[in-house]
């Protein structure tokens, strides 16, 4: 899926969990499977006629959040090397 959609894996990852808890899509997996990976990601009713903008724009929020949270970690990592003595 994050191939396809030419993004991490992370960030792929990120929005899935956050779609998973607003009730837009289920995931199920296929207990009689011997692929542990085989799981199947579906729309809910409520997702399929009433949320498809909704989701969109969910989606661009979570995006927006995600990359504004990596450059914070990053301007944090960067302040930590600045601040820290030097080793010896």
């Amino acid at each position: 899926m994050a191939n396809a959609l030419g993004v991490s894996l992370g960030k792929t990852n990120y929005c899935i969990k956050a779609l998973i808890e607003k009730g837009h899509i289920k995931v199920q997996n296929f207990l009689g499977s011997h692929n542990k990976l085989a799981y199947s990601y579906l729309l809910t009713p409520t997702g399929i006629k009433e949320k498809a903008q909704l989701t969109a724009g969910f989606l661009k929020r979570k995006v927006q959040e995600y990359e504004l949270l990596r450059t914070e970690i990053e301007t944090l990592r960067l302040e930590v090397i600045e601040t820290s003595p030097p080793s010896h």
